[in-house]
This record gives C-alpha cells, sequence and structure tokens, in this order.
C-alpha cells in the first residue's frame, strides 16, 4: 500500500515542468569528526520546505540495511525514517540544514545496545566483561518473562554551513528508540505463546530511560559535546497490523546538557480507509473517501478495489495515500481513466490535504496523481 516518495517526486519534477537543476551549486568544505576535510556539493535544487537538501557525494548510514532485519513490519521501516525527518524539523529548519545518515553509531554499537543487561553471574557464564554488557534491554532472569522494549535505534544528522567561511559543519543529531507495543510470552511448561500489549505508559517510561543512557552515551563522543541532541520515542506496530506504528514523544538537549529536563508529546496515527476505525473515528474524512470511492466505481465498474493510508496530526488528516487496483484493459483506456481520476481528486479532495493515488495493474504501476497540499492542481504521470 505504501508507495516509494521518489515515485511521487518524480511525477512533480517531470509533470510540474521543474527538472532539478544542477547549475550554480554550492561547493563546500565538509568536517568530518576524524578531522578530515573533504570537499562537497549542495544542490541548488530543492523541491519544497517539506524536505531537507543532501550534499553529494552521497554517504549512506553505517547501519545501512541493520533496520530491516530489526523491525517486523515494512510499514515501521518506511515510517521510522519518514517520521524521523518530520520530527527533526522541530529544532533543525529545512531551509538553512542538510541532511546526512547517521555517521556516529556502528552496527556493531547498535547491535550491542540492542541486548539485555547482563547480571554479574550472567556475564561471567557468557564470558563478557563489565565493559561489554551495554544492553538497554531489561535483565532476564530465570522464569522471568521480562519484554525486550527496544527493538532498533535510528540516527539521523544534520549539516549547516558556517557564517564565516565556505565550511559546513555538524549542526545536530537525531535518535529514534523504536519500542515494541506488544511482548511475545511462552509458557515453558505447556508451550503456548501469548500475546500481551505493552501499555504506553510503561513504553514511555522505558523509554525515557533508555534515552537518559543513550544521551551519556551520544555526549562521551568529542565531536557530539556540544550539539543538539534530539532523541524520540516510537511505537512500532504489531507484526500483524496493516499501519505502522507512530512517534509519540520527543525531546531536545541543547548543545553542552548532559541530562533531559522535558519531554514534548506527538499526536500523529495511520488510518486505512475503509475502515470500521476511519468510519467512527473521522466520519467527515471517511464519507470524503466513500463518496471518491463511489465515483471511480461508477466511471470503471472493472477494476478490483480502492484502498487508502491517511496519516493524522493532532487529529487533522494531512495526507492520504490511495491506491487503486484495477484490470488492465489497455494503455488507452488506463490514460482514460488516470485523466479522470485526476480531475477527480483536484476536485473532490479538500485543499489541505496531500494526496498521492497510484494505479496500479497486475502488469505494475500505471499511473501515478499527486496534489499538494494547499492547492487543487494535480499532477499526472503515465508509466510507460
Amino acid at each position: 500500500m505504501k508507495k516509494r516518495l521518489s515515485a511521487a517526486l518524480a511525477a512533480l519534477l517531470i509533470l510540474g515542468g521543474c527538472a532539478p537543476t544542477f547549475e550554480k551549486q554550492d561547493q563546500v568544505v565538509q568536517e568530518n569528526q576524524d578531522s578530515e576535510t573533504k570537499k562537497a556539493i549542495i544542490p541548488n535544487f530543492q523541491i519544497s520546505n517539506d524536505y531537507y537538501k543532501t550534499m553529494l557525494p552521497y554517504d549512506t548510514s553505517k547501519t545501512r540495511g541493520v533496520v530491516v532485519n530489526d523491525l517486523g513490519s515494512r510499514y515501521d521501516i518506511n515510517e521510522i525514517e519518514n517520521g524521523l525527518l518530520r520530527v527533526a524539523q522541530n529544532r533543525f529548519s529545512t531551509g538553512d540544514h542538510f541532511f546526512k545518515e547517521g555517521q556516529f553509531l556502528t552496527k556493531k554499537t547498535i547491535d550491542s545496545w540492542l541486548q539485555r543487561k547482563f547480571t554479574s553471574e550472567q556475564l561471567a557464564e557468557k564470558k563478557l566483561k563489565e565493559s561489554e554488557n551495554l544492553g538497554l534491554n531489561p535483565v532476564q532472569t530465570k522464569g522471568d518473562n521480562a519484554p525486550i522494549y527496544l527493538a532498533h535505534i535510528v540516527e539521523h544528522n544534520y549539516l549547516m554551513k558556517k557564517e564565516d567561511d565556505n565550511k559546513v559543519k555538524l549542526g545536530g543529531v537525531v535518535i529514534a528508540l523504536s519500542l515494541n507495543s506488544v511482548n511475545y510470552e511462552t509458557n515453558l511448561t505447556t508451550g503456548t505463546r501469548t500475546v500481551k500489549n505493552i501499555s504506553n505508559e510503561i513504553l514511555r517510561e522505558q523509554g525515557a530511560k533508555m534515552a537518559d543512557e543513550v544521551l551519556k552515551r551520544m555526549r562521551q563522543k568529542e565531536d557530539l559535546q556540544n550539539v543538539p541532541i534530539m532523541i524520540a520515542l516510537y511505537k512500532q506496530a504489531p507484526k500483524q497490523q496493516v499501519v505502522p506504528g507512530q512517534f509519540f514523544a520527543y525531546t531536545t538537549v541543547e548543545p553542552g546538557a548532559d541530562t533531559i529536563q522535558n519531554w514534548e508529546g506527538i499526536n500523529e496515527e495511520y488510518y486505512i480507509f475503509p475502515s470500521p476505525e476511519a468510519a467512527e473515528n473521522h466520519p467527515k474524512d471517511n464519507k470524503i473517501f466513500e463518496d471518491l470511492k463511489k465515483e471511480i466505481e461508477d466511471y470503471f465498474p472493472v477494476f478490483t478495489g480502492v484502498t487508502g493510508e491517511a496519516l493524522y496530526q493532532n487529529q487533522e488528516l494531512t495526507s492520504m495515500n490511495m491506491e487503486v487496483a484495477l484490470t488492465f484493459n489497455g494503455k488507452t483506456e488506463t490514460i482514460g481513466f488516470a485523466q479522470y481520476l485526476s480531475n477527480l481528486i483536484g476536485k473532490n479532495t479538500p485543499e489541505n490535504w496531500d494526496v498521492e493515488l497510484l494505479i496500479n495493474s497486475s502488469y505494475g504501476p500505471e499511473a501515478l496523481v499527486v496534489k499538494k497540499k494547499g492547492s487543487k492542481e494535480t499532477y499526472l504521470h503515465i508509466y510507460e
């Protein structure tokens, strides 16, 4: 259901008539944490203020690919990255900061932090040193069912230009702690497995406790002692869910500070349309979707379904990703259908919605319709 952002951006660039230009790009010197410097380029093009520019050449994270192994749902894999970009904008503006994948936490470091804490007896049994006892998850003793709270850690870096020369420096670091919302317990006597929900109160308590330790460890790195550090708490969805989880709290620790003073709440949630939950909690938006679905059915009855995934921020729908699955009956017919949907989206969806509508067939993506918030204009891309 979740569509790749790159496809939507490609459609906007191609059909909006604003292909990216690499003329008059800023060439800067990037200062790395290892005291080495290297030349980098800041592209002149930025699609909107909702997105960060990235510097070229693009540096991948030292933990690249780890998130796929640690998170149980592909929906969470996408959302923890995208949602963290939204969280970062509370402190690091897109106008004067540039995104870079995390460079400070290695795969080995994250793997060690995701382990359980060990007792002295357990360390002796495992032949480990106290310096290797870095797990952030709680100790599990014999007969205990202590949950694994921490599932994954994501790091983002944000760079900024210095005022006095043509150099960029680290402007801050953002860390996401992904927390499990359920605990799977196995009865050793009967072999039965039970699933128990972990309350929001416990997740916040455990997440805050882990964040204190993460901050302490991050501040031990010389390059991170005098930069702002944000830590956000993410509630991972159960594996059977078809929507992602959500960030629910974040804190900002200013340069030099080594303690967390307060937490800010985040009110975000995803809904599937159509669904009983959407109809009950957001009846007005559900009616808009149902009316749109009916118009599509009346025009083109041989398609196989319309679904939507909506992001709510502070109880307001801000983006709707829709998918129409149809039986392919030729390119001409598909183009006509896509043009009709493009007009329908522009006319029948609220101006404050960001909308992406993907038309799919058994052959793959056929067309993409995009409408940006604050406009009734739509952009249509036909896949060849």
